[in-house]
């Protein structure tokens, strides 16, 4: 099982916090990533203090700034950024980090953040994710000296240089998402992960069992694609230190247990292969205390190391 630090930046944390999180991520060794949320407006009852940080920025600065750990997002909002735009910024981070990044791509869906910066919330939003990742891997795929064009219903592209090219030759693509139909097909298509946020196991070996049904009917193998998490992680080293944890993320123990990675190591391993038996191979940690570094050698030093 893959492990991989995921982080959410819009309840408070400055550009230094997650410099000193993705350094740590690093340096420990036993996570292959540093990824984050690219949101706006906090949720919840925070402060979100100082205040958003740009997800694409951030990993430009990280990029210059580590040199091993893997970069991306889970998930760049499609309304966010123009499709062109996006193929520009992630390859130049790309360039900028020499070939460790990744993109993760969701339709978007917190309206009220669109509200307070003046985003666009457009009503159909999963047809324009669906346009976005035809230009987006389309501009990344046309060879050096060929044009781009597209012309579909929301964009339209028209003798693109598609300029900068990746370092990788292929930025690997995420898609995620419960929806039966639709998301399968799109990841069938686009992806080469395909993640599923905060759902149980059985959720999962259902979700999976679509998706690679959807990858096989499109000509592609089933395990052509990686099948991830997204769970919320505490972990101490007994009892005592998962209940500290858990209140300085203001969550119950009992619910993290039952919907996350939370306990004592060993608890957590079990759970983990839990999660292995329903086909999944890789889990990104959310990691909710970007202040508690302790948090993370506890995983690398007890965790990591029974996962094989």
């Amino acid at each position: 099982m893959d492990l991989r630090i995921f982080t959410e930046p819009q309840q408070g944390a400055s550009y230094d916090t997650l410099l000193r999180i993705a350094r740590t991520t690093e340096q420990l060794g036993a996570f292959s990533a540093f990824f984050r949320s690219d949101h706006y407006l906090k949720m919840g009852d925070v402060d979100g203090l100082p205040g958003p940080t740009d997800a694409w920025i951030t990993l430009a600065g990280l990029a210059r700034e580590t040199s091993t750990i893997r970069l991306g997002t889970l998930m760049t909002a499609a309304t966010f950024r123009l499709p062109g735009v996006l193929a520009l910024q992630v390859a130049q981070v790309d360039a900028m980090s020499n070939g460790r990044v990744e993109l993760g791509l969701g339709a978007g869906w917190y309206a009220e953040e669109h509200a307070a910066y003046g985003i666009p919330f457009p009503k159909e939003r999963f047809g324009r994710l669906e346009e976005q990742l035809a230009i987006v891997t389309g501009l990344w795929e046309t060879k050096l000296g060929d044009t781009f064009d597209f012309a579909g219903k929301y964009y339209q592209l028209s003798g693109s240089p598609a300029l900068p090219k990746p370092v990788q030759d292929r930025i690997p693509v995420l898609v995620g998402g419960k929806g039966l139909h639709r998301t399968p097909a799109l990841a069938a298509r686009y992806a080469d992960e395909f993640n599923l946020p905060f759902v149980s196991t059985g959720e999962s070996r259902e979700q999976f069992g679509r998706v690679r049904a959807a990858v096989e009917q499109a000509g592609r193998r089933g395990d052509d694609l990686v099948y991830s998490n997204l769970l919320v992680a505490c972990v101490g080293k007994d009892d005592a230190e998962v209940a500290r944890r858990a209140a300085a993320i203001g969550r119950d123990v009992a619910e993290l247990k039952a919907h996350g990675l939370a306990g004592t190591p060993d608890e957590v391993v079990e759970t983990i292969g839990r999660y292995a038996a329903a086909g999944s191979q890789r889990c990104y940690l959310q990691i909710l205390d970007l202040h508690d570094l302790d948090h993370l050698e506890l995983i690398a030093s007890r965790v990591a190391p029974q996962l094989g």
